[in-house]
């Protein structure tokens, strides 16, 4: 045999060096030391029964956080774009009406998503920083007949936090799944699934919950899974077919599991310790902190001059704040020069809100007046060295 003709790479000769940085864009949030030393447990079998015993803690823990009885209660082995797949490749199938709430990025995801399927696609559209209102939701679903409705409850990219009530006993009384995206928003403001009639909701593991990207916790209603039970042809991902992920996670009732994928054991630790700390702390205690912070950094901001990007009170994302972007400045110099400054993110706009907005997001364990005193301090200094236009 032939020597190899590609040398080993030299950079991979030299040790890993990550630097520490104080993490309040949007997401992923920083995560403590607790979490990360619990990622550190050795590495065991994904079919062993200490693992079932782990991904049986982590379910009781995402039904607590989501104030769910739902059996199909489980973690996705990806990011909160893959429990939106998940979602959608199961509860629809190619030809069905699907109607999504557009007022930023994600109702465009969702869109595209169950486009890609071969779903008829339906949307209502709002400008960054609206909602909708119970009219315009029902007049659509009206209209379109969908089997589906989609709504992000925290959109990230723009800083809403769309009020849910009402909304799931709406959709099913046109027989439509309500799915709602709470990636941005889980743990950090009142959300109760069952109390809402939510039929499939999700979350991701970076962001109140301070856990790394790669775990995404998701719960199907016993409507849900009626719709997808009764299926005229199989999902379109094998690996996010919600009948193998319910026998892996234990949620089917059978007594064997079956070999689905190699599930990530270290993440699961880590996402088990993040619910660890939710429960301690408690869901309503955490829920009061994050929205004392948020007001407390929204009076900060606007002290200094700085405009809120969403204008009512009530519709704010405690978790993620959108301030307007300061006028004859440019937002990317901003942004750049905090993150060498400093050593801090801040983050721009993203989809529909770029260039109007700067995103601030203090979630999990970042939500703290300490940390909203940090944050305004280095805005002040960036508004002090950034240059400002005349225009």
């Amino acid at each position: 045999m032939s020597s190899v003709s590609i040398p080993p790479p030299k950079c991979l000769l030299k040790s890993l060096v990550v630097p520490y940085r104080h993490m309040f864009g949007p997401g992923p949030s920083n995560v403590p030391l607790r979490i990360l030393e619990a990622g550190a447990n050795p590495v065991i079998g994904h079919m062993h029964p200490e693992i079932f015993k782990i991904m049986s803690d982590i379910k009781s823990g995402i039904q607590y956080m989501f104030q769910t009885q739902n059996k199909m209660t489980f973690a996705v082995s990806g990011t909160g774009h893959s429990a939106m797949e998940c979602a959608i490749f199961n509860a629809v199938e190619p030809g069905e009406s699907v109607l999504t709430a557009v007022n930023g990025i994600w109702g465009e995801r969702a869109a595209e998503m169950a486009e890609r399927i071969g779903a008829r696609v339906n949307t209502i559209v709002t400008p960054p920083g609206g909602s909708f209102t119970y009219a315009e939701i029902e007049q659509a679903l009206s209209k379109h007949r969908p089997v589906l409705f989609f709504l992000a409850h925290g959109e990230s990219s723009t800083g809403v936090l769309h009020p849910l009530e009402g909304i799931g006993q709406l959709c099913h009384k046109y027989d439509c799944l309500f799915l709602v995206d709470a990636v941005a928003s889980l743990g950090g403001t009142p959300l109760y699934m069952d109390q809402l009639e939510i039929d499939i909701l999700y979350t991701g593991s970076q962001k109140v919950l301070n856990a790394p990207p790669g775990t995404a916790p998701i719960s199907f209603s016993e409507r849900a899974c009626q719709k997808i039970l009764n299926r005229r042809t199989k999902p379109v991902s094998f690996f996010l077919d919600m009948s193998w992920l319910a026998n892996y996670w234990g949620c089917d009732g059978k007594l064997s599991r079956v070999y689905h994928h190699t599930g990530p054991v270290t993440a699961f630790y880590s996402l088990r310790e993040s619910l660890a700390v939710l429960v301690e702390e408690g869901l309503q205690n955490s829920w009061e902190r994050h929205q004392e912070v948020a007001e407390y950094f929204h009076a900060g901001l606007e002290s200094m001059g700085l405009k809120l990007f969403v204008k009512s009170k009530k519709t704010r994302l405690p978790t993620v704040t959108t301030i307007v972007a300061p006028h004859g400045y440019d937002w990317k110099e901003i942004t750049a020069y905090i993150m060498k400054t400093h050593n801090l993110e801040i983050s721009g706009g993203l989809g529909p809100s770029v260039g109007l907005v700067l995103r601030v997001g203090l979630m999990g364990c970042n939500s703290s007046k300490a940390n909203v005193d940090m944050v305004l301090a280095t805005l002040e200094d960036a508004l002090k060295h950034c240059h400002k236009s005349k225009v």
